[in-house]
C-alpha cells in the first residue's frame, strides 16, 4: 500500500476509535455529584399537596430548615454542587416546583405564581411544620418573593438569586432574551410536542451553537437518543458537555412541562402577582444576589435583571441586603463556593 494509503487507514481507525470512546462515555455517564449528594445524606421523597405530587430531596436535620427553589428549566439536582456544603448547617428541602423534574400536576393545573406559591406554602406547612429560610434562583426567586410577601409567617429570611424582577412582567418581558425561549415553550404547549427536549434543541439551535459550538444541535440530539437507549427513564445527562449549566439545562428540559414557560410568554404566570407590590410587602430579611448581564445592541436584556432593576428592587425592600456576584445567571452552578459563602453568611447570622 502507498504510504498515503497507510496514513489514511490509520487516521480512519483513530477517528473510529475516538467515536467509539465518545459513544461509550455518552451512554455510561453518571454525574459524580449523585454519589456526593447521597453521601451527604439526601433522600428523594414525594409529598401530595392539593392534588400535586411534589418531588423533592431532603437532607439530614443539621440545622434550621432551608427550602431551595431552582431556576426555570432545571430541577432539584441543579443544586448538587452546593447541597453537600449546605447539609452541614441546614435541614435542606430541595423542591421540584410544578412544571419541573418529577413533580406531577393535574392536566388543567394553572401555571401561575399565585397557584404554585400557594401550593409551596402548603408544602412547607404540611411537610416541614415550622418557618423556614428560603432561597430561589430565577423563577424560583420569584416564587420565594411570592412566599415572603404572601405567607410571611412561613418565611424567616429569603435569598433571591438573580430573580427576573420586573423584567419578566408583561409586556416588558418582550424586551428580554428569555422571551425568545418562552416562545418555544408556548409553541410546544400549543402543538403538544411529545419530546420537548428535542423540540427545544431544534427551536433554539442558535443558542447551542453560540454557547457550546458549531454542529452542536445535531450532535446533542444524537447523544441524547443514545443516552436514552442505555438509560431508560432517566433524564438526559450528557457528560461530554463541559459547561455545568448547559448540562443541567438539558437534564431539566428532559422533564420540563412547556406550559410553565408558555405562561411567561403570554403573561398569565404573573397574573395577580405584581413584583413591586410584593417586594414592598416583605418584612423578613432579604438578600438579593445580582449576577452578570448584558444588553444587546437592540436593547434586549440578556440576563435576569439590569442594574436599574436591582436598584428598584432594593428601594422597595424593608430589610434588604444587596450583593453583586461575578457569575452567570445560575450562580450556584457557576460559582458554588461564592453562593454558599453568601447564603451562609446571611442566613446563619439571623
Amino acid at each position: 500500500m502507498h504510504i498515503l494509503g497507510w496514513i489514511v487507514a490509520i487516521a480512519a481507525m483513530a477517528i473510529g476509535a475516538t467515536v467509539i470512546v465518545l459513544l461509550v462515555r455518552t451512554a455510561t455517564y453518571v454525574d459524580p455529584y449523585h454519589l456526593r449528594v447521597a453521601e451527604a445524606g439526601y433522600v428523594h421523597k414525594e409529598a401530595e399537596v392539593n392534588g400535586v405530587k411534589l418531588s423533592y430531596a431532603e437532607g439530614p436535620d443539621n440545622g434550621p430548615p432551608l427550602v431551595l427553589l431552582h431556576a426555570q428549566f432545571l430541577d432539584w439536582f441543579s443544586y448538587s454542587r452546593v447541597l453537600p456544603q449546605l447539609a452541614k448547617s441546614f435541614h435542606v428541602f430541595d423542591v421540584d416546583y410544578p412544571g419541573h423534574g418529577t413533580t406531577k400536576t393535574p392536566p388543567d393545573y394553572p401555571m401561575t405564581a399565585d397557584r404554585i406559591g400557594a401550593d409551596l406554602g402548603d408544602f412547607i406547612e404540611q411537610e416541614i411544620g415550622e418557618p423556614v429560610f428560603i432561597s430561589g434562583n430565577s423563577s424560583g426567586g420569584l416564587l420565594a418573593t411570592w412566599l415572603a410577601a404572601n405567607r410571611p409567617a412561613l418565611i424567616k429570611a429569603a435569598v433571591l438569586e438573580d430573580p427576573p424582577l420586573f423584567s419578566s412582567e408583561y409586556p416588558r418581558i418582550k424586551q428580554t432574551i428569555a422571551y425568545r425561549a418562552f416562545a418555544t415553550s408556548y409553541k410546544a404547549a400549543q402543538e403538544k410536542a411529545p419530546d420537548f427536549l428535542i423540540y427545544w434543541i431544534h427551536g433554539n439551535a442558535t443558542f447551542f451553537r453560540n454557547n457550546v459550538g458549531p454542529g452542536t444541535p445535531f450532535l446533542l440530539e444524537q447523544a441524547i437518543r443514545l443516552f436514552r437507549q442505555f438509560n431508560a427513564g432517566k433524564p438526559a445527562e450528557i457528560g461530554l458537555l463541559p459547561n455545568n449549566t448547559v448540562r443541567m439545562l438539558l437534564r431539566g428540559l428532559d422533564q420540563y412541562d412547556p406550559r410553565f414557560g408558555a405562561a411567561f410568554y403570554d403573561g398569565s404566570w404573573n397574573q395577580g402577582f405584581d413584583h413591586a407590590q410584593a417586594l414592598a410587602k416583605i418584612t423578613c430579611p432579604v438578600l438579593l444576589l445580582h449576577a452578570n448581564y448584558t444588553v444587546l445592541p437592540d436593547g434586549t436584556l440578556n440576563g435576569a435583571m439590569s442594574d436599574e432593576d436591582a436598584v428598584h428592587a432594593m428601594s422597595l425592600l424593608n430589610n434588604g441586603t444587596f450583593e453583586k456576584i461575578d457569575a452567570s445567571h445560575v450562580i450556584n452552578l457557576d460559582k458554588p463556593e461564592a453562593f454558599t459563602a453568601s447564603l451562609e453568611k446571611f442566613l446563619l447570622k439571623k
